[in-house]
């Protein structure tokens, strides 16, 4: 029984080192490197790649390149504000003259306005301040003179004239005066007239005024020399009367 054993373990033996001699004989060393082959046909294009980050400023050199093509028109904008009024240009130069009108109706001299006055002081009212009062009338056309007040109140708008006469032993100063409807000053024209030998003298004064529907019109005096002879001698008037009307 052991013989057989030892006789089993001695053939093994004999197989394991037959094998391990044969695989020493039989393998081949390693061989070099082959010649690189032709390039392979290009193969197809890949998908597109996902958009990188954006990459860092360039540094300016100063240096403007060539004035790029130019881009379409964008939409009009909205309209901007109106802007401030510029200033007024040249007088232009005369046209020519217009075709001759057609010949127009003759007028009526009676359908004018006549408004005219005159009026003499007699007996004034012992209060009426300044205004001199001229309280006896003459004429008074249309009514336009108070003679209870010394004035006149323009009704039709036009150009007067206006005139006045006063008799004064002493020195004296007067005045036409006028205002407006609502009541405010317009114009003043002041005449006076130096009187040492204590004669009758008289001052007179005139002059032609353009007024409105409601202006008035009076004689006013200094307060300091404002004497009026007041006797049967000798009379001061008041007068006016509309030149022509306003258009």
């Amino acid at each position: 029984m052991e013989a057989s054993r030892g006789w089993l373990v001695a053939c093994m033996l004999a197989m394991t080192l037959v094998a391990t001699l044969t695989e020493d004989v039989c393998r081949a060393p390693n061989g070099k490197d082959g010649v690189a082959g032709n390039p392979g046909r290009p193969g197809r294009p890949g998908l597109k790649g996902e958009r990188g980050e954006p990459g860092a400023a360039g540094i300016r050199t100063g240096i403007r390149g060539p004035k790029g093509d130019p881009g379409e028109s964008g939409p009009p904008g909205k309209p901007g504000n109106m802007g401030s009024p510029g200033p007024n240009g040249p007088l232009g130069s005369s046209g020519p003259p217009g075709p001759k009108g057609i010949k127009g109706n003759p007028g009526n001299i009676r359908d004018q306005p006549r408004p005219a006055f005159s009026a003499i002081r007699q007996n004034p009212p012992p209060t009426a301040g300044n205004v001199v009062i001229f309280d006896k009338v003459i004429t008074n056309e249309e009514g336009p003179y108070q003679n209870n007040t010394g004035r006149f109140i323009c009704a039709v708008p036009g150009y007067y004239y206006f005139t006045f006469q006063v008799i004064s032993k002493w020195d004296i100063c007067l005045s036409i005066k006028s205002s407006s409807s609502r009541g405010q000053p317009r114009s003043s024209l002041g005449f006076c007239d130096a009187n040492s030998k204590g004669l009758f003298q008289v001052v007179s004064g005139g002059t032609v005024l353009q007024l409105q529907r409601g202006d008035q019109v009076w004689i006013e005096k200094d307060p300091a020399k404002g004497r009026i002879y007041q006797g049967p001698e000798v009379d001061s008037i008041f007068s006016g009367f509309l030149i022509f009307p306003s258009t």
